[in-house]
């Protein structure tokens, strides 16, 4: 097997990684598959932060659209969406022998730890996946946000967003099929075209960070291990 050329990695994964495809809620299978693309890595020791969006239980951007719901309310509803996805993938990661925490920034203590910086590194060093659930605990932060930040604090090699296309392209490839890949991309390119790959601030806070970022399509088998042990998948974007 080859070597990881990373050994602290921050994974962001979408809530529909929690279901089947066009679908809602938690399914096991899902879970399961999921669970499939990080064993190799814990088995190669790699260190491993984790987020998780909360897409497949409620979509905060939708709940605004209501007139009634206030943007405070549909962040913390989308906080809480996290929070869930993050117990329940703990679990399945536990069952399959790959040590985990659930960290919120939510105090929550009947249901998991709060997370800081030091906790987290503890974890860490304890050969743990650290799961960071409940976003920066704050509205108006997105999970991708979030998932700078906890690279920037934890101090992370390489931040890899998986998603349901295989790198960064031009245009939205769901629409285009004529949509162009980008193999590499530097943060300035992705700021100035503004490519959608994620938020503007959490592009800027990697670059400021000089935090390697990997866009790679998780449904395909091997993927995330492939491209941690260095090898060309998806979209990497640096400096």
């Amino acid at each position: 097997m080859s070597e990881p050329v990373y050994k602290r990695i921050l994974l962001k994964v979408s809530g529909e990684s929690m279901c089947l495809p066009d679908s809602s809620g938690v399914d096991s299978d899902a879970v399961s598959a999921l669970v499939d693309e990080i064993s190799p890595l814990v088995d190669l020791g790699v260190e491993i932060v984790m987020v998780v969006g909360g897409g497949n239980l409620i979509r905060s951007r939708q709940l605004m659209e209501d007139p009634n719901i206030k943007r405070t309310t549909a962040d913390q509803m989308g906080m809480l969406g996290t929070i869930i996805n993050g117990l329940g993938l703990c679990d399945a990661l536990n069952g399959r022998g790959l040590p985990a925490r659930v960290l919120s920034a939510v105090h929550m203590p009947t249901l998991c730890e709060t997370y800081t910086i030091k906790e987290a590194q503890k974890q860490l060093a304890k050969g743990r996946i650290v799961i960071s659930a409940g976003g920066t605990g704050n509205p108006f932060f997105t999970t991708d946000t979030c998932s700078s930040l906890r690279a920037s604090e934890l101090g992370v090699e390489a931040f890899v967003k998986a998603t349901k296309v295989d790198g960064v392209f031009d245009s939205d490839p769901m629409l285009n099929p004529k949509a162009v890949r980008y193999d590499k991309l530097t943060y300035a390119k992705v700021l100035e075209d503004r490519l959608g790959v994620m938020d503007l601030s959490a592009i800027s806070m990697c670059m400021e960070n000089d935090i390697k970022i990997l866009v790679l399509q998780l449904s395909k088998p091997g993927n995330l291990l492939n491209a941690v042990c260095g090898q060309e998948v998806g979209t990497i974007v640096t400096q």
